[in-house]
């Protein structure tokens, strides 16, 4: 089976979801309801696969689609200020094919990354209990079995970066290293797994506070970059 069709597999099952009684009703309301400035367009509503390179070297891991950015696209990172900046971000640093994310059918592509969450339903306030994280949780360790050829993994928020040292911990990490949350915080490969870098989330809290800033941002793609040797 080649990657593309094992991940269409995954996502035809990821997108029927219905684990999580909370998150169902409220990404289903969300989509009925919509935002005044969506109010034509059709709504994703439903559970969002990931997006990206099939033959990814760097998995990035967000926390959740936004209820009007993803949920309404049914693209990760896609329709919302959050996305913007991510995606304008990895086209500055090579990854992406263009600047904009602005929808399904707009031609983007990615190169080398692909881009997930840990929570793949809109949560309300943006965000996921711990069980519903946990519910969730299956399909982004089958995801990332899906990649063969993963070197690494960008953690965009402490969410992502806490669920990937559970990840770590549960495939041979023998806890000796301190794992701490830090922008532009870097952990080397150890015992094969990939390495794992840390980023301030690109949400509008973030970005237009100052606490995450363009070239603090364009760091991250920069040293991933370094680290794939280009």
């Amino acid at each position: 089976m080649t990657p593309e069709t094992a991940l269409q597999e995954l996502n035809q099952t990821l997108i029927q979801c219905r684990r999580c009684e909370r998150l169902t009703t409220w990404r289903e309301s969300i989509a009925q309801t919509r935002k005044r400035a969506y109010q034509n367009e059709t709504y994703w509503g439903k559970p969002v696969p990931g997006f990206g390179d099939p033959h990814a070297e760097v998995m990035i891991v967000g926390l959740a689609p936004g209820a009007h950015g993803s949920n309404r696209t049914g693209r990760m990172f896609t329709g919302d200020s959050s996305g913007h900046f991510l995606y304008a971000a990895l086209y500055r640093a090579g990854f992406a094919s263009q600047p904009h994310s602005l929808s399904i059918t707009d031609g983007l592509s990615l190169r080398s990354v692909y881009i997930t969450a840990i929570c793949r339903c809109a949560p309300p306030n943006n965000k996921p209990t711990p069980q519903e994280i946990q519910n969730c949780r299956p399909y982004l360790e089958q995801e990332i079995e899906l990649f063969p050829h993963l070197k690494g993994f960008v953690a965009l928020g402490n969410y992502a970066f806490q669920w990937l040292v559970q990840w770590y911990r549960q495939h041979g990490e023998n806890g000796t290293r301190e794992w701490v949350f830090a922008h532009n915080a870097f952990y080397p490969s150890q015992n094969g797994l990939p390495w794992l870098l840390a980023s301030y989330h690109p949400s509008r809290q973030n970005t237009q506070t100052g606490r995450l800033t363009q070239q603090m941002f364009d760091a991250i793609w920069q040293r991933v970059n370094a680290l794939l040797g280009g």
